[in-house]
């Protein structure tokens, strides 16, 4: 049976249901909304029992082969074995091991971090991210096309997707980043690529205003076919169903039997992470539950407190020490509130009618919202002060240092963890990408990686930009030779 995708809009006439090379390299649906499968696919106790031993890239294959059947078994076996590699993943550090790809590390007896960030960027981005680049450099080639690819990024996204691209045939990469809203290391990691399929766009206002710019320039339909524009946002389906990989890997590396249950606690931002995570439960993953962490910015912590979704403004959204977090509008929370909604599309489009109009929505009063327990949601929230007390405290207690990210996940798995329950923190990057922080809270600096050594030195290249759509599409224009094309 072929695995066909829906947009969560379900405009049928403008979106009608695809298979997975075709939304690939596309990111929003022509109506707008996100696509999924029309039905997730159910793991059976054989599977799960038979994938418990499989190595990281033999485990990718077999969940990926759930969602991807319109590209050749031998073919998307290669692009997984090239991907998942301990020569790709060889950022590790003391007590892991880059050869198990997301290695977990237990700090006390139920308590554990699950360590994603040994890909050549030092954050969790890049376990889709490397995977995207090799998918899109396969159709492209199988299809004789080319692609220019447009996102936004409020840290991680855009250098795990510049340095999954660099230098690959028919691809360019145009990335929107806030302005003096990233850390020194990351806004290096982004400027510093020489690679000239590789563009980089500052925006003068916060991510959101980025991302909206992204959405804007998608759903001038017309433009976006002539300039031939793919994403690498979350908003793609294929970064998402990567994502779902660790969460059976670290399920597998907690556990001695399928018959246990784990939670997660998730560091959310733009909510693909923990969306991975609600979709691997949703397949039968022995998920107990999903702890949602949340920085200053705690637009899906409220929502999951109060049924009230309401996105902030520019002069609302905070600039913090988690800067990957500093996002009001999450994409991806329109893929889980489909499902929330019984995967009505008519609710979807008359709610995001709401929140693209800059207005929010409340469910408390819904029968929605009394679902969601059974959906397995809870959620906090992690303050400066918070950061640094879990930084100084995890440290002290077990030796280990993590990112501010990271440290928000853990203070609000700590906040929220049942008796008895065996939780895992989604680590999301190497403390060297907030080195700042780091010594704020210990005094000291962060080993990084001999690679990444003096590279906020080197030259940077980078284009300032408004708010404005328009000059972005001017730019993307000028730099692919297209100024004529309109």
């Amino acid at each position: 049976m072929t695995m066909h995708y829906i947009s969560t809009r379900g405009d049928v006439l403008s979106s009608p249901r695809k298979t997975f090379t075709e939304i690939l390299l596309g990111g929003l649906a022509p109506d707008g909304g996100l696509y999924l499968p029309e039905a997730y696919p159910r793991i059976t106790r054989a599977e799960l029992d038979a994938w418990r031993g499989l190595s990281y890239a033999d485990l990718a294959f077999a969940i990926l082969s759930k969602f991807i059947d319109d590209i050749p078994p031998a073919d998307l076996k290669a692009l997984v074995d090239k991907t998942y590699t301990a020569a790709v993943y060889c950022n590790g550090r003391p007590g892991g091991d880059a050869r198990e790809i997301t290695p977990l590390r237990w700090l006390e007896p139920g308590f554990a971090l699950l360590e994603l960030s040994n890909g050549p960027t030092l954050a969790f981005k890049d376990m889709a991210m490397q995977l995207l680049g090799n998918l899109f450099e396969y159709v492209l080639a199988k299809r004789g096309e080319t692609i220019n690819i447009l996102g936004a990024t409020s840290g991680d996204t855009g250098s795990a997707a510049e340095y999954a691209m660099r230098g690959k045939r028919g691809l360019r990469v145009f990335m929107l980043s806030p302005y003096g809203r990233m850390s020194a290391f990351q806004r290096a990691q982004m400027y510093s690529l020489p690679d000239a399929n590789i563009f980089n766009i500052a925006v003068r206002g916060m991510f959101d205003d980025a991302q909206d710019i992204v959405k804007a320039v998608f759903n001038d339909h017309a433009f976006k076919a002539r300039h031939k524009l793919g994403a690498v946002n979350s908003i793609n389906w294929a970064r998402v169903a990567a994502q779902i990989v660790y969460y059976f890997k670290g399920y597998f590396a907690a556990t001695l039997s399928n018959d246990e249950k784990v939670s997660f606690a998730v560091p959310s931002g733009n909510f693909g992470n923990i969306c991975a995570g609600h979709i691997a439960r949703m397949m039968g993953l022995p998920i107990s539950r999903l702890v949602m962490a949340t920085n200053e910015n705690d637009v899906l912590d409220e929502f999951c407190r109060t049924g009230l979704y309401r996105p902030r403004g520019s002069a609302e959204t905070h600039a913090t020490s988690s800067p990957s977090m500093d996002i009001s509008k999450a994409s991806n929370f329109e893929r889980f509130v489909f499902d929330l909604v019984g995967r009505d599309p008519a609710v979807i489009r008359a709610l995001w009618a709401k929140v693209d109009a800059g207005g929010s929505f409340d469910l408390a009063a819904t029968r929605y919202f009394a679902d969601l327990p059974q959906f397995g949601f809870v959620s906090g929230k992690s303050r400066h002060a918070d950061r640094l007390a879990t930084i100084r405290g995890i440290y002290e207690k077990y030796g280990v240092i993590v990112d501010t990210h990271t440290a928000d996940g853990l203070k609000v798995a700590a906040e929220n963890c049942l008796p008895g329950e065996t939780i895992v923190v989604l680590e999301t990057a190497m403390p060297a990408k907030f080195a700042e922080t780091i010594v704020e809270a210990l005094g000291r600096l962060p080993e990084r990686p001999a690679a990444m050594q003096g590279i906020e030195s080197l030259p940077q290249r980078v284009e300032v930009m408004d708010i404005d759509a328009d000059a972005v599409k001017r730019f993307i224009k000028r730099e692919t030779g297209s100024d004529s094309g309109g």
